[in-house]
């Protein structure tokens, strides 16, 4: 008989996404087709610039342990892409290369949330958010939030659910599964009415670069205060080499360097060179060919999931998902999405993945696939709906 487990291990749900994908090779394993459109990975291979950088670190046997903290060169580079892209440099110093995004996020919430902490966070929104905050014994609160808001949440619900035990406030900027993408004027109101509050504010930016209005503007635009969350995954089309960053306000450093060294030690050191090429011209026309591509895809999706009768009141503007009302064909959004697996042979991600605000009511799509299989998947939907 097994040794029982913690009591936070019942307390963190799997990815119900999961199961629609082990499910779905399953049947691509029996000879099905499937189309899919469940998992938030883009589907370009890395660039090559980076690829030939990581490969030229392996070559010169860059093999060891960096500092917990990072690269310097990476940082330094890290820093001067801000000061390109957003108008704004943070000191190299207060960069802290992790292993992912969910690296950063769990140094993150390890330095702010003690045992009974509340961390504000949207609902829907991404589920490793609260699950971080549960592993270091506080409480996401995840508030419902709308197309109304942006599906952002405000200053006054923000000061409507402050407690004395509230430690922050997490956002992320473009969202996901909505595509959302924050205002310079939001981001200065939520920080202003977070530091009047006394608590911290965590803005998830991994998606930044993926947007399609313009650039998107930084937290760090308007507060040296906040902790932002980057990756080389999106973007940069890095998720197998697992890296990613933060940046922290001044006086943080030392405290995540002490958990870096115990939680991971460092970063992958191959990644870490590697990704010193992400900042190349020659990788960012490539990068700016793929933005170009997923907006074409955006554009294709959107109007034909509407025709087929799924509810997406706004147009994302960043990211590259759809966050679909269902209610017209269902009330339960994991049985249908397993109907649509099985009936249709096209795997999507069903909306209790991101919460529990009408969650049975919408599904995700990802266009992470080529517009051929878009069209595809299109076409089987609408038989299978019809």
């Amino acid at each position: 008989m097994p040794l029982s487990t913690a009591l936070r291990v019942a307390a963190i749900q799997p990815f119900y996404v999961m199961e629609i994908l082990a499910r779905a090779r399953d049947l691509e394993a029996r000879g099905r087709s499937i189309i899919h459109m469940e998992i938030g990975e883009p589907d370009f291979v890395t660039p090559q610039p980076i690829i030939d950088a990581g490969k030229r670190a392996m070559d010169r046997g860059d093999t060891h342990y960096t500092p917990a903290t990072g690269l310097t060169a990476l940082r330094e580079a890290i820093a001067d892409f801000y000061d390109g892209r957003y108008g704004v440099r943070p000191a190299p110093e207060r960069i802290i290369i992790t292993p992912g995004a969910s690296g950063a996020l769990l140094l993150t919430v390890a330095l702010l949330v003690n045992p009974g902490s509340r961390v504000l966070t949207t609902d829907p929104g991404y589920p490793c958010n609260r699950h971080f905050v549960r592993l270091m014994e506080g409480e996401a609160v995840s508030l419902p939030v709308t197309a109304e808001t942006n599906f952002q949440l405000t200053p006054g619900m923000i000061e409507d659910n402050w407690t004395p035990t509230t430690a922050a406030v997490l956002l992320a900027s473009p969202a996901n599964p909505t595509g959302a993408v924050s205002k310079h004027e939001y981001l200065a109101d939520i920080a202003a009415c977070t530091q009047r509050l006394g608590g911290a504010l965590i803005v998830d930016e991994i998606y930044h670069g993926l947007t399609y209005s313009g650039t998107a503007p930084s937290v760090l635009n308007v507060s040296d205060g906040a902790f932002v969350i980057n990756s080389f995954s999106k973007y940069f089309g890095m998720t197998g080499w697992r890296l990613g960053w933060m940046v922290v306000p001044e006086g943080y450093t030392a405290g995540v360097d002490k958990l870096a060294q115990n939680i991971f030690l460092a970063a992958p050191t191959i990644a870490q060179h590697a990704a010193l090429a992400a900042f190349t011209a020659e990788t960012a026309a490539i990068l700016e060919q793929r933005r170009m591509e997923f907006m074409r895809r955006r554009d294709f999706l959107l109007p034909a999931l509407r025709d087929l009768g799924f509810h997406i009141p706004a147009t994302p503007q960043g990211a590259f998902y759809l966050y679909a009302g269902c209610e017209r064909f269902c009330d339960d959004s994991q049985t249908f999405a397993a109907d649509i697996l099985e009936n249709a042979g096209v795997a999507i991600t069903p909306g209790l993945d991101f919460g529990t605000y009408r969650a049975r009511e919408h599904v995700r799509f990802a266009y992470t696939t080529s517009m051929e299989n878009l069209e595809e998947g299109v076409m089987r939907l609408k038989r299978y709906l019809s």
